[in-house]
């Protein structure tokens, strides 16, 4: 009976010793601003930024891409860096913040106390690729006050080419017009501020 357990296990050593390592081969995105850094000094206008309401096919640590007749394709491979919701407040605080020159823009959970006069709401309907050369992002946003009566919401829509050097393998173009589809996003909400 010894001899038929260390016989097992001295299998199960040398089969243990020919299995290598497996590579990490994913790659982890992140969203950046894409409008001009500046100098900010102001304080005005004070605004939290609620993290977005996502569907929940984009609501995942893999990109999302559509493909013909409605699929969605999941990138095991590309992942996001932090959660998507996350990372579109984040990005929306700062262009807005050199939008319009003030260090009070930022995401709700980085205010302390009720320190700012507007919240702005966003719901997000899609904000994934429509085909290999094109992003979209579709949704509503309003900048509610603090204290006053409920605003009123507005529709968004801009199509982002997406470079052609973006590949299955390399998502960075991608990741390009998402940056600069929110930098669109936050010009238009500046506009209303």
């Amino acid at each position: 009976m010894k001899a038929l357990l260390l016989a097992l296990t001295a299998l199960f050593l040398l089969a243990a010793c020919g299995l290598a390592p497996v590579k990490d081969t994913s790659v982890n995105h992140l969203l950046d601003p894409v409008v001009a850094e500046r100098q900010i000094t102001g304080g005005s206008p004070a605004i939290a930024i609620s993290r977005p309401s996502l569907p929940s096919y984009l609501d995942r640590q893999q990109l999302v891409s559509r493909s013909g007749g409605g699929q969605l394709e999941m990138n095991s491979y590309h992942l996001w860096g932090e959660p998507l919701d996350a990372a579109i407040s984040r990005v929306t605080a700062v262009n807005l913040g050199r939008l319009e020159n003030s260090l009070n823009i930022q995401p709700v959970e980085s205010f302390v106390t009720l320190d700012y006069q507007t919240l702005l709401e966003i719901r997000v309907s899609r904000f994934e690729p429509d085909s290999p050369t094109n992003l979209v992002l579709e949704c509503t946003w309003k900048l509610q006050p603090v204290s006053g009566r409920v605003a009123n919401t507005r529709s968004f829509r801009t199509s982002v080419p997406i470079s052609p050097a973006d590949t299955p393998k390399n998502l960075s173009g991608r990741t390009a017009a998402m940056n600069e589809a929110l930098a669109r996003l936050a010009r238009e909400i500046a506009r209303a501020i």
